[in-house]
């Protein structure tokens, strides 16, 4: 059996989305944007969420016509030729990758900051266990997760809020506020948004993908970019622009600020909780392009086998659990974020340009995107683009070195 099996509805694709979107962008985003925007905090996010919105409305669009695993790998390769295809693959496999990596070490440094990678590498293991064992199982664990985290946001937000402290002060933008910085925070604040292409990447076991996914992507995208500017103005206010900055953890840290010690271990569990969601629904989609890529002989044959019981891309998911587990054990959680960032952006770049070719009713919001992608990307940190740009020509120079006469 070459097939996935489609069991998920519009309820279990959204919980899905969420599961990716919420752990990365509350628990480790916030920090290094508020170090790059300053009190421009806000309107950054504001600018990352409507770049996420078109691509969001692209991706939507160009799953509901090609239901199958891969993403933009597989709307890329269909409607732009197969190069383009292989380098989304490529950008959203090696961007993914150190995602699911930050998100390891996440859980590591607040469930056991002294032992943050060997903590990573076994929530790894266990993960990719889980996923072994069928999405269905992945879709329901998720969905206790995304409920635990909603719950220990919103207490965060209510007693932030009833503190009283500080609302105008930590909201005030300031003169040194500037353009770059916004635009650099937006880049950082996309890697949280990036969570929705989950959706589409699982387009082989959706239910009616013509109707499910272009109802579950903005729903989403809707629900998390709600949550985000809740967490976001509450954290803001309490501990205003610097402190936020400087905070390893920004939500344990407006705890303390709003006299809440008793929420500290609340918010500790909650935020291991939600990168432990993030985890597994990245670990998901990034086994299901890696399954597409192997089954167009991009990578080894071998990872496009489905497991005759669960139904799962097997070897792909094993493949990809190790890998991250290696990164996971020797990377840097911070410099994870921006390298993450650059891929996923050139992977929706691509996204963008694919769905320029549906016609002209779709042009205007997929122009919006292409230009948001690119001008994100750029705004990155230097070091992020210095490395994303070297990982995409290096796939480019093993994509000419590989490809033989009668493979695309």
């Amino acid at each position: 059996m070459t097939q996935l099996r489609r069991s998920l509805g519009v309820f279990d694709a959204v919980v899905v989305g969420l599961g990716s979107m919420v752990g990365a962008g509350i628990f480790v985003a916030l920090g290094p944007a508020a170090e790059a925007a300053g009190a421009g905090l806000l309107p950054a996010l504001g600018v990352a969420a409507i770049v996420a919105y078109c691509n969001a409305m692209a991706s939507a669009r160009l799953a509901a016509l090609h239901p199958a695993s891969g993403g933009t790998y597989v709307y890329g390769r269909e409607r732009l030729g197969p190069f383009w295809g292989y380098l989304a693959g490529w950008a959203f496999v090696v961007g993914k990758t150190a995602s699911c990596a930050a998100m390891a070490l996440t859980v590591g440094a607040y469930l056991w900051p002294g032992q943050a990678h060997a903590v990573a590498v076994a929530a790894v293991v266990a993960l990719t266990a889980v996923n072994y064992g069928g999405v269905q199982k992945s879709a329901l664990l998720t969905r206790v997760i995304v409920a635990l985290v909603l719950a220990v946001l919103a207490l965060v937000v209510v007693v932030a809020f009833a503190s009283g402290t500080g609302y105008v002060g930590g909201l005030a933008l300031g003169s040194d506020v500037s353009a770059g910085g916004v635009l650099q925070a937006a880049g950082l604040l996309f890697f949280a948004f990036a969570g929705y292409a989950r959706i589409a990447t699982l387009g082989e076991e959706v239910r009616d993908p013509a109707r499910t996914i272009p109802r579950a992507v903005p729903i989403a995208l809707g629900i998390a970019l709600a949550v985000y500017a809740a967490v976001a103005v509450a954290v803001l206010a309490v501990l205003g622009p610097e402190a936020l900055a400087a905070s390893p953890a920004p939500l344990t840290d407006a705890a303390r600020a709003a006299d809440a010690g008793w929420l500290v271990p609340v918010v500790t569990a909650g935020a291991a909780v939600a990168a432990l969601g993030s985890l597994l629904s990245l670990i998901l989609g990034v086994s299901r392009t890696t399954l597409a890529m192997a089954r167009d002989g991009h990578l080894p044959s071998g990872l496009a086998a489905v497991h005759p019981r669960f139904q799962v891309p097997h070897r792909a998911e094993l493949a990809v659990g190790a890998v991250v587990a290696v990164v996971a054990a020797t990377v840097d959680v911070r410099g994870a974020i921006g390298f993450s960032s650059f891929g996923v952006l050139a992977y929706y770049g691509i996204a963008n340009a694919s769905a320029w070719t549906l016609g002209r009713s779709h042009r205007p919001l997929a122009a919006l995107g292409l230009a948001g992608c690119a001008v994100l990307a750029f705004a990155l940190p230097l070091t992020s683009v210095l490395a994303g740009a070297a990982v995409l020509v290096a796939g480019v120079v093993a994509y000419a070195v590989t490809r033989t006469p009668g493979r695309p």
